[in-house]
């Protein structure tokens, strides 16, 4: 098929029209008259992009704490601080407890109990404010038509101009863990005379799924936070991707306790490496990892049992048992008694 010819199709002109759009207005709004704008602050921005900045300074107090530029930062935020650090309080994602408290025990000791009253709201130049506003408007429109183009080009010029459509590619590291926990059946404790977990999740851990750090809310019957807890990656061993985990963390955190529990499950062979040993030791109590393993966390209110379902170990070039293929583990969460 001749090029000329594709553009016959309504729907493939149509399409072309959109990514020329896109491209002239790209022209248009980076080059001919390009919006400018100066002395912009967080409290302007949407929440989502409020509770970013918000998570950022977090993350630079824990790096580089200095309570003075934490407040500077809290008050840009104005009315909106409090409602957001609750929020990432309640869902902390990447967030760790420690900097949570960190950072709430350096604002408390510059301005008092966090309360809305006492986090003023700066004042705003009504003109940055409105270059801000045709801005945003300005990149949602291009973006949009972004979408557009590139969804029409995928679905259907690519099709078209080269006769089929992509081919979808093998699963991820992430995606072959996760059917691996849909296949795998949680344990019922209640037959074996046990209370009902208050929480109770399958994980895996594939090798080659190197961001692998996974976290969960605790929740009351009633709704109420608890606590939150989850595993990650904690140690890596050798060089070249993938990565060769050969340490993985667990972690609990308790609302009512201000120490998180953590327990480092390690390879036979990391477990035997002093070296290995005194770099783990600062991220809590180390443990030799084995098939069908169980390990207890306790904070002030909750325990977290750890079940290992399932263990394979990597092979190649490496030490025999010094790094994972995949790892399966339960956990379970109660209140402590």
């Amino acid at each position: 098929m001749r090029l000329p010819d594709i553009f016959k199709n309504p729907r493939v002109a149509a399409i072309a029209g959109v990514v020329l759009g896109l491209i002239l207005g790209l022209m248009v709004g980076w080059w001919l008259w390009p919006v400018n704008y100066t002395d912009a602050v967080p409290e302007i921005l949407s929440q989502r992009y409020q509770e970013e900045y918000l998570r950022m300074a977090i993350d630079s107090y824990q790096a580089s704490p200095d309570p003075d530029l934490a407040v500077e930062r809290w008050n840009s935020l104005g009315k909106n601080a409090v409602p957001l650090f609750v929020a990432i309080s309640q869902n902390p994602g990447r967030q760790t407890p420690a900097a949570l408290l960190g950072f709430k025990a350096a604002l408390e000791g510059k301005l008092g109990p966090l309360t809305a009253a006492a986090t003023p709201a700066p004042t705003l130049p009504s003109a940055n404010s409105s270059s801000l506003k045709y801005l945003f408007i300005a990149v949602g429109g291009i973006l949009a038509l972004g979408v557009i183009g590139g969804a029409g080009y995928y679905f259907f010029l690519r099709p078209i101009l080269f006769g089929k459509r992509p081919a979808t590619g093998e699963k991820s590291a992430a995606r072959q863990a996760q059917d691996i926990t849909n296949t795998v059946e949680k344990t019922d404790f209640s037959g074996l005379g046990l209370a009902k977990p208050i929480t109770q999740t399958m994980t895996t851990y594939v090798l080659g799924d190197d961001l692998y750090d996974e976290s969960f809310s605790i929740d009351a019957p009633s709704g109420e936070f608890l606590g939150e807890y989850g595993v990650g990656v904690s140690e890596t061993m050798g060089v070249g991707e993938p990565k060769k985990v050969t340490a993985i963390e667990i972690w609990l955190f308790d609302k009512n306790d201000i120490k998180t529990a953590t327990r480092v499950l390690m390879s036979p062979y990391a477990f035997g490496d002093q070296g290995i040993r005194a770099r783990l030791e600062a991220k809590g109590e180390l443990a030799p990892i084995q098939p069908q393993g169980q390990v207890m966390l306790e904070t002030a209110t909750l325990q977290l049992l750890a079940t290992v379902v399932d263990l394979e170990y990597g092979r190649g070039n490496m030490p025999d048992q010094s790094y994972f293929e995949r790892i399966t583990l339960e956990l379970a969460i109660w209140p402590k008694q």
